[in-house]
């Protein structure tokens, strides 16, 4: 128990700016864990909480645990428990200790540590602390109907706590269906929160006393929660707001037990720019979705903790181990973080820039893009050479701080870069009668410059080349140019199109246009 006292003095001492020396004392002494329901897909709130902890835990040296609590047997989702772990390895916050990874206090699923449960559960009936409740359905239905009837909270009237002990072993030895109830009582404790400070909930007061044991024999949240952070011991719980009220009730099961109960710290909402509640009904909220439609990461996580507090410094661009430098537990508020997610693109292009630069991540940018240049273009494509590794950087680097992810690349807007246009003789005709004399002039141009084409060059060597034009004024020619090479009348310059493009492929696009002006 030394271990965990140890983490609730250092932590309690946060808000007297103690919390960063004590608690990068003493390595392996922070044990904190993400304890999702596999009842549906991890989504925005669910990563942010996770984020929060895997910093807390890189920061002072110590363990990240992912923990599923499955006991809600029915409303399990099927490939959810799975798909949660892969969402945190996708996102760069893999578990030291998880249901995949193992660990030395396993099981990591709850519904594979129902023995436990069930001594716990038992343990506090032995010692008066917890009661057998045969309560029907029905009866607590009546309670609840009556309660909403008359304008009062609905809450359980404690009945089964005054049965006499004969009573209660003459309904189990009949086999009577019964769950087990904790028995709150009065007078709690006020307890210090990381982040709101001093609190004190006087649940018996306002709640009837609440199951722990479900009639399957499954725990409720109240009892599984606290026994695995104990058995797992877990120094610091860092969950949402909304668990803020319950956590008098857990306190009260600690000191019934005789444990010693972690450091608390409940982290403030995470919610839309307007103020309303994010919702799973959302449908964009999860984290799949934003791994399909190419958002990065940590562009996920920059955009998820700049809308927050934590940190010395609130800035656009921040990587993972910039956030764990970056992270104060002392400058978390209480206010609601509001996100925009319209802003989200533009958190996804500074990424995007950050990984071009970066010549391992480069790669594997390239290698992505080769996969969805061939599933996209398929049989269009205009040769193998667009898929070369030094072709694809190319154009990466030249469009890097311009894109906002790769799917970019293969919209309409950039297919010239994939596929070769096709363009009509009318469309030529309308800007100029000097395309065949235009198309000569640009490829004396390239064979001269060769490989050599830089963007700046290039736009000095065209407005030379438009004085050499008899009636194409500027305008029409930069037009023309941008038709033969990407088909378009609208996208990057002229001279950055020339320079993606390189040499053998602006010779072709032009040498096709001096075709099409022989036969118009």
């Amino acid at each position: 128990m030394l271990f965990t006292r140890r983490c609730v003095q250092c932590l309690t001492a946060v808000r007297n700016r103690q919390v960063i020396r004590c608690c990068s004392a003493a390595q392996g002494e922070v044990r904190v864990r993400f304890a999702p329901s596999p009842t549906g897909f991890l989504h925005l709130g669910g990563l942010r909480t996770a984020l929060y902890n895997y910093i807390f835990a890189k920061k002072y040296g110590g363990v990240f645990i992912l923990r599923l609590e499955d006991t809600d047997q029915s409303r399990l989702v099927p490939g959810a428990a799975e798909s949660i772990e892969d969402m945190l390895e996708w996102a760069g916050l893999p578990p030291d200790e998880s249901p995949r990874r193992g660990g030395s206090v396993g099981p990591y699923l709850q519904s594979q540590r129902l023995d436990l449960y069930n001594q716990t559960a038992k343990q506090l009936v032995e010692s008066n602390h917890a009661y057998y409740c045969f309560c029907s359905s029905q009866r607590l239905d009546l309670l609840k109907k009556e309660a909403v009837r008359s304008g009062q909270i609905p809450r359980y009237d404690n009945r089964c706590r005054h049965l006499r002990a004969e009573q209660v072993q003459e309904k189990l030895a009949q086999g009577v269906p019964h769950v087990i109830r904790f028995r709150l009582e009065e007078g709690v404790e006020p307890f210090q929160d990381l982040i709101f400070g001093k609190n004190h909930h006087d649940v018996a007061q306002v709640e009837g006393d609440p199951v722990v044991r479900k009639a399957d024999g499954f725990p409720t949240y109240h009892l599984a929660n606290i026994v695995d952070d104990h058995y797992m011991r877990i120094s610091h719980v860092l969950r949402g707001s909304e668990w803020l009220i319950s956590t008098s009730k857990h306190l009260l099961m600690y000191r019934a037990l005789g444990w010693q109960p972690p450091t608390f710290g409940h982290l403030p909402l995470l919610m839309n720019k307007d103020g309303s509640k994010l919702s799973k009904r959302q449908g964009d909220i999860f984290i799949q979705s934003f791994q399909r439609d190419g958002v990065l990461p940590e562009a996920l996580l920059d955009i998820t903790t700049n809308c927050g507090s934590g940190f010395n410094t609130n800035r656009i661009g921040r990587r993972i181990d910039e956030l764990i430098s970056e992270f104060n537990p002392e400058k978390i508020t209480t206010h609601s973080a509001l996100i925009d997610l319209e802003k989200l693109p533009e958190f996804n292009r500074i990424h995007l820039q950050h990984r071009i630069e970066d010549e391992e991540q480069c790669r594997l940018l390239i290698k992505d893009l080769q996969e969805q240049i061939q599933q996209a273009f398929i049989a269009e494509i205009q040769g193998r050479d667009v898929l070369h590794e030094d072709y694809i950087r190319r154009v990466l680097h030249l469009r890097k701080g311009h894109i906002s992810s790769l799917k970019e690349l293969l919209s309409p807007a950039y297919s010239y870069l994939w596929v070769r246009p096709s363009i009509s003789s009318q469309q030529v005709a309308s800007l100029t009668a000097e395309a065949h004399h235009i198309a000569s002039l640009v490829l004396k141009l390239i064979a001269e410059r060769g490989e050599e084409l830089t963007v700046d060059r290039l736009n000095k060597d065209l407005k030379t080349l438009a004085k050499q034009t008899k009636a194409t004024k500027y305008r029409e020619l930069m037009k023309l140019l941008r038709l033969t090479l990407s088909g378009l009348q609208q996208g990057p310059s002229v001279a950055e199109m020339m320079v993606s493009l390189g040499p053998a492929e602006i010779s072709q696009r032009f040498k096709k246009l001096v075709l099409l002006s022989e036969t118009s």
